[in-house]
């Protein structure tokens, strides 16, 4: 990396349970020039992969394994320093839970990191990567802001009725709660619609992790996941919401705490049902011939399209349903099995731009359907870019 000068740089780093994904940004004259793009893949196994795009002929691909994020991290960011490109001016990280009393994007100070520290039990698969990124980030650029970029920020306007458990108020007060998280996608997609989001706007998040989330002028009113991401739909690998008499007779049959994790986080959703794979590629490949790999992708559909019907009650209604995430944007089957049950939400497609994966979906429809494609990097860059330049100020 050199020194050469640019109004406003920025890294963004984007940590999840295996994976990083790094993006650095250039802010001049008020456009946005992504410089450089890299992820490494699959951390803590033996099949991992780390690969690095930027502007120009910068490119890197290799077969790598990390034993964690925060190693990858630090390999990431040397091989940046070995380029070109200028340093950053700020660093930003999503931070997947910030516990009950961190619940806006700021920056990170020392009282800020105690903290963090203390919420590890909110997201036990989530933040510990994170904040090994964090800390390692941070002796490599000692001297700029660090920002935190929560999921959970976007939900801190749900009503309590929405966010509260059924619970006395000293579990609430302990921060027993409903948080929601794929914020930063919800709010990038906002973003990206501006004057075109409607009053009543539904995001379809559906990745390897997914969340549909109620939007009211622009604030989110309600959301699947809850506590953890873990709740809500049927995911990946995730189980998504069951009776809490499940995870009890289990505790009872024998289960401790990490093979009662180790099921519901790694071992349930598409997996668990397909025996097979979390793949919905794979999934949609095989289900003609495979039974239990065509039960996955219906319980997954149908879970889907009932949580949209639900977030369109808690509008009164619904004007817009976004779809994105991987599988969102990016399977047609999956969004035509998912609407086929919400014609009576005035929600239909046309099939052809369906199938070809068009910005604008909406068939006969008296709600506008839209797939967009979520930028979480972006959104990191963005609110650090913001939050930099004034702790700067």
């Amino acid at each position: 990396m050199s020194n050469q000068p640019a109004d406003f740089v920025v890294l963004a780093l984007n940590s999840g349970s295996s994976s990083l994904k790094l993006g650095l940004y250039s802010f001049q004259k008020g456009n946005v020039d992504k410089l450089a793009w890299a992820e490494a893949e699959e951390i803590g196994s033996t099949s991992g992969r780390v690969w690095l795009r930027g502007s120009g002929d910068l490119a890197k691909d290799e077969r790598r394994s990390f034993v964690s994020a925060g190693v990858a991290a630090e390999y990431l960011i040397e091989a940046l320093r070995k380029t070109y490109l200028p340093l950053p001016l700020a660093v930003g990280h999503r931070i997947v839970h910030g516990g009950p009393r961190l619940r806006e994007h700021q920056r990170i100070t020392p009282e800020v990191l105690a903290q963090l520290t203390e919420a590890v039990s909110f997201a036990p698969l989530h933040l510990p990567p994170a904040l090994d990124v964090v800390r390692r980030a941070m002796g490599a650029f000692p001297n700029v802001p660090h920002i935190a970029c929560f999921d959970t920020a976007f939900h801190r306007t749900m009503p309590e009725h929405a966010a509260r458990l059924p619970f006395g108020h000293e579990f609430f007060d302990q921060g027993l709660q409903r948080y929601g998280f794929h914020g930063l996608s919800c709010e990038s997609v906002a973003r990206s619609l501006g004057s075109e989001l409607a009053p009543r706007t539904v995001v379809s998040h559906l990745g390897n992790g997914c969340s549909i989330t109620a939007i009211h002028n622009g604030f989110s009113m309600d959301t699947t996941m809850g506590l953890t991401p873990t709740g809500g739909v049927m995911m990946g690998t995730r189980s998504g919401d069951l009776d809490p008499g499940i995870a009890l007779n289990l505790l009872r049959a024998g289960y401790d705490y990490e093979r009662l994790d180790a099921l519901l986080n790694h071992k349930a959703g598409l997996l668990g049902v397909s025996g097979g794979s979390s793949d919905m590629r794979r999934l949609l490949e095989v289900r003609d011939k495979d039974a239990d790999a065509r039960l996955a992708v219906k319980m997954f559909c149908y879970q889907i399209g009932k949580s949209i019907a639900a977030m369109a009650a808690v509008l009164g209604g619904i004007d817009m349903l976004v779809f994105t995430g991987g599988i969102g944007e990016h399977s047609g089957a999956v969004r035509a099995e998912v609407c086929s049950g919400l014609r009576h939400l005035g929600i239909a497609l046309d099939d052809g731009r369906n199938q070809r994966n068009a910005a604008n979906i909406a068939g006969d429809s008296k709600c506008d359907v839209r797939i967009i494609g979520a930028d979480e990097d972006l959104e990191i860059a963005l609110y650090s870019k913001k939050l930099g330049f004034a702790s700067m100020s």
